[in-house]
Parts: C-alpha cells; structure tokens; sequence
C-alpha cells in the first residue's frame, strides 16, 4: 500500500513538469507579530484566478497563463497589498506578504476569502472556530473553548459539573481531537466550563460533526482539530492573567527575529493556568458548597517553531494537563495527561507540491477511589502518532493524500456493581492511507469532493476500506445546497458506561475482545459479532442561505448510524471459563454489543455588522441505543442519558463607545430534559463483604432501591443565562488592560445534576457564579 502511495506522488510530480503555465504561491504573514494570516484572498486583478491561504497563510495559484497582472491580498482585518507581478511558462514564484492590520480595503475590492470558501468548499459539518468568536461569548474567567462549543450545532453538554460533550450523538470516546496533530486524550476539566486549551494560543479550531474527509480516521463521530499559534516573531509579549476562580500567564517572543528580507526565524511559546477555585469559593461561592467546590487543575503548555526563508518551519511541542476532585469521605478523581511531538511543513523549491508531517506521543492516566478501599478503578492510555500528508494544486482543483501510523496501549481495571472484577491490557498498531480530491467546475457550480481511507488495523487484522464523499451545489451564489456521505471505524471504546447519569471516569479500552459471539440487532435479528473493530455510516444534507450581507442560515440534517459497538458489561456475573459456559454470554462477557441510530436537524443563523453580533442555534435531535445481549434475550431499546430533544443557543453582543472597547455579551442555553430511570420501590440492603457465612440476619442493613423501566422518564429542562461587560483600556499601542465582569447562570436557576435516590435528595448544578476576570497584555 505504501508503495503504491510513493509510485502515484512520482507521478504526479513528472506530470507537474509538461506545464505550460506558471504557478504564484506563498505565505501572508501578520506583519507585527510574524503570525500567518490564514484566509486571506490573494488573487489576479481582473480575473477569476486566485486562492485563499490556509491556517498556516500559504497559498498556491495555479495554472496561470503567463503575463503581466496585478496581484491582491485582501483580508477584512488587515490593509490590501497590491503588487504587480509577471509570470512566465513554467516558472514558480514565491512570494511573502506582510500585512498591516488595520483592514483598509480599496474600493475595487468585493471578494472576500470568506465568500470564496463558501463557493469552493463543501463545509459539511463543519465549524471553523477562531479566538475572536470565542472571545464575543460570555465567558466565566478567561475566555475558553469548551464554554464555545455548547453553542455549536448538534453539540449537547451534559452538566455544569463532570459535563461531557456529545457531538451529534456520538460519544466523547468517538471524538478525536487532535493538537497541532497530536491525540488528546482527555480535552476537558471536571468543572465543564473549562478546556485544557488557552485560548490566547491557539489559532484556530476545525470541528468536524459529521460526514468528515478521509484524511481524519480512528472515530466514528466527530473530529476535532486544533492548531496553535508559533509565537511572536518579533518581540517579547504576553498576558497575565487573575480572576476569581483561576489565573493564567502566557509568555511569547523571538529566539532570532524575523526580518522580512531575512533568512530564517524562530520563536517560543509557552502558557500556563491553574484554578484555585476550591480556595476561594469558601470565601466567594459558600452558597454553592460550604466546603468549596472541589475542582483543581493546572495545565502547561510550550512550543518552539523554526521558520525557513522560503515558508518551510519545523514545530517542536509538548504539554502536562492534570485535574483533580475531591468529594470528601464520598469519592476522589485524578487524572493527568503529557506529551510532547513535532510537526513540519515542507515547500519544494522546484514542485507545486506542499508537503506537511507530524510524529507525537501522549498519555492519559485516571484513577478513582470511593468511600471504600475495594471501590476503585484506574485507566491509562497512551501511543504515538505520526504521519504525512501531501498537497497537489491543480488548478482549481486540488489533490490531498497521506498516510499515517498510530500505536496505542490502554490498560483498565474496575470491580462492577457485583464486585466481579474485570482487568483489560492492550496493544494495537493501527496503519491508514488516503487520497481525496476536490472538483471545481469551471463556473463554480458545482463542487465535490470523494475520498477514500485504507484502514488496517494490525494487531486485530481488520482491514476497512471506508470510502467518503462530500459535495456542493452553487444554486447562486447566495444559496447553495450540500451533502456528505461515508464510511468510518475505531478501535477504542469508552471504559465507562454511557449509562450513568453522573461520571467523571473516563477511561478508555483498546480493541475490546471478551465479546459475545453474537447478538440481536435492533431489528431483534441474531447477528455475528464482526471482530472487535467499530463501525459506523454517516449521512448529512443541507443548505446555505446568504439572505443578505450581514445575515446567514445554515440548515443540515444528518443521521449516524453505529452498526456495532462494544459497552462494559454491567451484568457480568460470572467469570468466561469452561465451567461457565453453559451461563448466558450476558452473564459472563466483558463487554456487550450494542447498535446506535442518530437523527438530528441543525438550524443555525449568524448576523454580524459593525458593533453588533448575534449566533442563534436550534437542534432537533432523536437519539436511540439498542443493547443486543440481555439477561432475558431481548433487544434492550433505550434514550441514552445525553438524548436531548430540543437545544436553544442565542448569543448576543454589542460594543460600545467610539472606540469600541466596552463589549455587552449575553448568552441563553434552554435544552429539554435528559432521560432518567425511575425509582420502582426500596428495599434492605445486607452487605456480606464476600462471607457466605456472614450474619444477616443481625446486620445492619443499607436502602437499596428498584429501578424501574430503563431511562423511561424525562428530568426537568435545562435553563441558563450568562452575562458579561468587557472593557479594554489600551495604555499603549502594546499594553492593553481588560476588565471583564460577569456572571453564569444569572437568574440563579436550580438546573438538576442528579438525584441521590438514598438520600431522597436532589443536587442541583452551579447556581449564579458571579466572576471577575482582569487581564494584562504587553
């Protein structure tokens, strides 16, 4: 396979050199910080030929006929360069641009990057996140990624407290989110208004929903990719940051300093954060927890990047996230992440080939210890990562194929509810190859982009060919319809059950293999367990609508259906040995077969003009699990716990003032109650601590309870409004002071976390958090 793969690459770059035209591309930089400038529009004045330059500002125009022309680069936030430039056959100009920020646009100017991607792409479930859209968000503290995507389309968040996300249906186990290349295993703190991510590093955000392209595998639901930036290549700057429940210091600045006729430069970036929430929630938030809300954790983060003269650079990264919550006397929760890695990018002096690579290894590790010595459970995984990928510009239309190389070792260890212990180690290599291709006709009406990936997973020997697709149709230029399709599969499964209400374990198992040989289908018909690989089928349709300039709609519908997937087996009460056998598989497998179908419609609309700022987001989402092996031999049907039917973001901002540096955000969430079992009755409980010969009779006993029909009830719908006032005082032109105040949860609503059936007691989420945050930068 991998031969095959360098024999098309030979090809291609032969073919490249019978051209008979010429090529422009390059690199837009910020010119006071050196930063790339991505989505930029750079294109031939008076013509229809030009590009956009991608998260890391380069370009390729293609196939220009040679001349004379007029070259433009234009951004909305920075001043358009124009420069005159001839080209002739067969020759390959690079070019850097620095642009000067500012966003001064000459009057024959009416093409934006922004309404180019929007013709050229498909964008099928897709959010390209940024931190400016982060920063106009309500934010408790500083501003943060996973307060942003609650307001995404078809993301649903499950609690102020241990909330998980779930993107489109698809478990957090389902999701791979990747950093500057390299797996996170674990991107969220156990207070779930807080990332693992500093938003003042990070460039840029691509969160894939649904129907993503073959360069992404190893999930079944949803992708997310994060990118950081490279650091402040011409002077020493940064933020510090305190606010009531944390503080934050970012630091950046040149190792040798760029030039924009110089021959090279490098930089650093390094940031930390650390909450200190659990001491002054005391004195603060008494209300919500006498003793303090019981959430820690600390996060570090460095990079150093080499830049070449011709755009080429070298990354060199690593990171250590921990977290920590104590409930005393009831439970505690630690877990930490590390890794480190490298990325490139490679620009060949004499091909129009772009060349990108990553190598990176990460780990993740969890541990939980009850209220008794023998409740406990652990988790680990980690592996390495590496890969390249290669870009082929032809024209309007571009070639992008890669392959890529993922070992992963995971180890688990639990007793489940009946005390049956279960211990799981694990190893994999996992080797994928793809190639995708982007279509444009000649009048841009139409779009569309097949992919396929190779997947071979080594050590379970399953090969899975997953062939994908996706497409646009420019019915004009201000509506178009779109559509993606396809094919995907993982080894990792969750080490939790998505069946409890309350987690905050979450472990992982690699490439389950203590299953049942066979189970009932959701059309109650026996099916042979196919190895121990995961499976799933995408399907999304939709349409844009630009109702006018400031204004636009986006509808998609999608369903994903999971044709097999593994759970923990919450019934297992025997050991699998030979003098089992003749017990139900439900009774004595590891893990448990389930199906998932997943339907769901997004409606989203954005309005943005001057000094207002509006994101509306409405999600209709049907969301059904069937267990396939069941103590009684029937199909269990069931809502999972994160099934919401209705979910409602608005958010809203205004600046104020001649400068524009007083901003007014307000965020609303309603979301429809979550499914929950109900309480059929109470009874005694003896604990024999594993004695058969223990007196029970004399014990005292514990209220054990009944459950009753399996998340056939609704809880209460969920309602929040957050709030915040930022003012930015510029001291200078490079020492700025911000001041923002604000509050979560406003109206003070008593929004259900769960409710402790022993203690007939309900506990609620977060109550108002009243937040101060100030912020330093030079």
């Amino acid at each position: 396979m991998i031969r095959t793969i360098y024999t098309f690459c030979l090809l291609i770059i032969i073919t490249s050199a019978f051209a008979q035209s010429g090529t422009i591309r390059g690199f837009v930089y910020n010119k006071a910080n050196g930063e790339p400038v991505p989505f930029s529009n750079v294109y031939l004045k008076g013509t229809t030929t030009g590009a956009s330059s991608d998260p890391n500002g380069f370009f390729s125009i293609n196939k220009v006929k040679p001349g004379t022309y007029t070259l433009l680069v234009t951004n909305l936030e920075f001043d358009t360069i124009s420069e005159p430039i001839t080209i002739k056959a067969d020759q390959i100009i690079s070019k850097k641009f620095f642009s000067n920020k500012g966003g001064v646009i000459l009057g024959t100017v009416e093409v934006t990057a922004t309404q180019t991607d929007k013709i050229e792409n498909p964008n099928v479930g897709i959010q390209r996140i940024d931190p400016v859209a982060i920063n106009k968000l309500p934010s408790v503290g500083e501003p943060d990624l996973a307060q942003y995507l609650q307001v995404l389309p078809g993301v649903v968040f499950t609690g102020d407290q241990g909330g998980q996300l779930y993107i489109r249906g698809g478990l957090p186990i389902q999701n791979k989110v990747l950093l500057d290349g390299m797996v996170i295993y674990n991107p969220f703190h156990s207070i779930g208004l807080f990332s693992v991510f500093d938003n003042d590093i990070m460039r840029g955000a691509d969160v894939y929903s649904a129907g993503f392209g073959a360069e992404y595998g190893g999930r079944t639901s949803s992708i997310m990719d994060i990118t950081t930036r490279d650091g402040n290549k011409k002077r020493l700057s940064g933020k510090v940051s305190a606010s009531t429940f944390g503080a934050k210091l970012t630091l950046e600045g040149p190792l040798k300093k760029l030039k924009e006729d110089g021959k090279g430069s490098s930089s650093f970036l390094l940031s930390g954060k650390t909450s200190y929430l659990p001491q002054t929630s005391k004195v603060l938030y008494p209300y919500a927890n006498k003793d303090g809300l019981p959430f820690y954790y600390t996060d570090l983060y460095g990079k150093v990047s080499f830049n070449a003269n011709n755009g080429s650079k070298v990354n060199l990264f690593g990171f250590d996230f921990s977290d920590k919550v104590v409930y005393p006397g009831l439970a505690k929760f630690n877990w930490n992440s590390v890794g480190g890695g490298s990325n490139f990018i490679l620009i060949p002096q004499s091909s129009t080939l772009l060349i990108e690579g990553n190598f990176a290894y990460s780990q993740y590790k969890i541990n939980y210890q009850g209220s008794t010595e023998a409740d406990k459970k652990s988790s680990s995984v980690g592996g390495f990562n590496g890969g390249f990928n290669f870009t082929k510009y032809l024209g309007r239309d571009e070639l992008k194929y890669g392959f890529e190389l993922v070992g992963t070792n995971t180890n688990y260890t639990l007793n489940n509810p009946l005390l049956s212990e279960i211990n799981y180690s694990k190893s994999s290599l996992e080797l994928g190859a793809y190639a995708k291709y982007r279509f444009l006709s000649r009048k841009k009406y139409l779009v569309l982009e097949p992919s396929i990936r190779l997947q071979y997973y080594a050590t379970f020997n399953n090969f899975s060919p997953e062939p994908r697709i996706s497409g646009k149709v420019n019915v004009t230029r201000k509506f178009r319809l779109k559509f993606a399709a396809g094919l995907y599969s993982q080894s990792l499964m969750s080490a939790s059950s998505d069946k409890d209400v309350v987690n905050l374990f979450y472990g992982f198992i690699n490439g389950p293999e203590n299953l049942p040989d066979s189970y009932q289908d959701k059309n109650n018909k026996t099916v042979q367990t196919k190895g121990v690989i995961q499976k799933a089928k995408h399907l999304v349709g939709g349409f844009e609508l630009d109702i006018f300039k400031y204004l636009e709609i986006q509808v998609e519908a999608y369903q994903k259906y999971f044709t097999q997937m593994a759970s923990v087996n919450r019934n297992k009460l025997y050991d699998d040995t030979p003098e089992n056998v003749s017990k139900p598989e439900a009774e004595r497998k590891d893990f448990i077969m389930e199906q998932g179908v997943v339907n769901g419609l997004d409606f989203t609309a954005k309005f943005e003009r001057k000094r207002f700022y509006f994101w509306a987001v409405y999600s209709l989402t049907y969301n059904k699990r069937y267990t396939g092996n069941t103590p009684d031999g029937n199909v269990l049907e069931y809502a999972p716990i994160y099934d919401r039917r209705h979910n409602i973001n608005l958010v809203g901002t205004y600046s104020f003032g001649k400068k524009r540096n007083l901003d007014f955000s307000v965020r609303y969430n309603y979301g429809s109650g979550f499914p929950f079992t109900p309480t059929a009755g109470y009874y005694p409980q003896v604990n024999f601590n594993n004695q058969f010969g223990a007196d029970y009779a004399n014990a005292n006993a514990n209220l054990g309870y009944v459950p009753g029909n399996f998340n056939s009830q609704r809880l209460p719908a969920y309602q929040r409004i957050d709030i915040s006032l930022k003012w930015l005082y510029a001291i200078s032109e490079r020492y700025k002071l911000e001041v923002n105040v604000g509050a979560t949860n406003v109206l003070n609503r008593e929004n259900i976390f769960y409710y402790d059936r022993v203690k007939n007691k309900r506990v609620n989420q977060l109550p108002i958090l009243p937040n101060v945050n100030i912020s330093f930068k030079f």
